[in-house]
């Protein structure tokens, strides 16, 4: 029994120094055995066995990295496939990548994207969710905020999900009600290219939308994608449904070009921002013309807490009779993000 109890404590030591053995060494010569978790918007995520969480480094602070696990690796230049990843021993600027038994060279500060390949499901999902309340004496004032946001990224894709709520009320006015949906799906293509369909879903008192629904196939460039920061364009079409709070007014539905473009800031310490605007010309509706634009600052707290505040902005020049052309919501909030 005493064999079999040892020999047991050697499998179990024996599996935790291997799942551990990855390293990499700090600007200020400090290094750190454990395990590689995930690279991303210029942060790595390192586990080690005596630390009770992650540490979250940033990526300009490591100058050596050693792994001998393969992971899914993206490149400055768009290139991404699965590798493993080891400093070079004569040139530390340097890394070797094993993509398969062939060996490219990368320096370091270009590679932007690593995440283990075998890992469980959570450790490649991203969330994010944060509430907002507001009470004010005066008219018996209630307003309530939500976000929430889910990520899953593969090797060549990408699926992410968002959801947003508005609700406001007080006493001698209407009742005001903002819900938001999006679900997006990307296809990495070589150097910096994708595809992308996309569902919005909008429900909106003051534009008085009950609903409003649109598809979305087209595809995109990033011209800058880095570790401090993505600039990406997109196009493509868009088939539009409307349906409206006023039971008189007859739904429609039309064919909308789009296009736009997305700017993502993530390397200014503890700050960072989400801004995008997009157009839809319509193709089916003489001279209708809407967009939508979108500003998000995060600041990011201890324990993967963080406060956000942000502006979005909806603009149609022929809403219909008794409605706004254009609608805004300025929100902050407080909120937990998995990483």
């Amino acid at each position: 029994m005493n064999k079999l109890f040892l020999l047991f404590v050697l499998l179990c030591t024996n599996s935790l120094i291997f799942s551990q053995n990855d390293s990499i060494v700090l600007n200020n010569n400090n290094k750190l055995v454990g395990e590689i978790k995930s690279l991303d918007k210029s942060v790595l995520i390192f586990k080690t066995p005596y630390s009770d969480s992650d540490f979250k480094i940033k990526w300009y602070r490591v100058k050596e990295i050693y792994s001998d696990r393969s992971f899914i690796v993206a490149l400055e230049n768009g290139k991404r496939f699965s590798s493993s990843i080891q400093t070079d021993s004569i040139n530390k600027n340097i890394v070797l990548l094993n993509a398969g038994g062939y060996i490219l060279e990368s320096e370091l500060k270009k590679v932007i994207y690593l995440d283990a390949i075998g890992e469980n499901f959570l450790s490649r999902l991203t969330a994010e969710f944060d509430l907002g309340i507001t009470l004010t004496k005066a008219n018996n004032s209630k307003q309530f905020t939500s976000n929430a946001l889910l990520g899953y990224g593969a090797n060549k894709w990408k699926l992410t999900g968002s959801f947003n709520t508005v609700l406001s009320s007080q006493d001698g006015v209407e009742d005001i009600k903002r819900v938001e949906g999006n679900t997006n799906f990307q296809w990495y293509l070589p150097k910096d290219w994708f595809l992308s369909t996309s569902a919005n879903f909008l429900s909106n008192s003051e534009q008085k939308l009950q609903l409003r629904t649109t598809g979305k196939l087209g595809g995109g460039y990033s011209f800058i994608n880095n570790n401090s920061m993505n600039f990406s364009t997109g196009a493509g079409l868009a088939f539009n449904n409307e349906t409206y709070t006023d039971a008189l007014t007859e739904s429609k539905n039309s064919l909308e070009v789009y296009f736009g473009s997305q700017f993502d800031k993530y390397d200014i310490g503890d700050l960072s921002l989400l801004t995008s605007i997009y157009a839809y010309p319509s193709l089916t509706e003489n001279g209708r013309f809407r967009a939508d634009f979108k500003f998000d600052l995060k600041y990011d707290l201890p324990w993967d807490f963080y406060i956000k505040t942000g502006v979005t902005y909806n603009f149609d020049n022929q809403p219909v009779d008794g409605a706004s052309k254009g609608d805004y919501v300025v929100q902050t909030s407080f909120g937990w993000e998995l990483k």
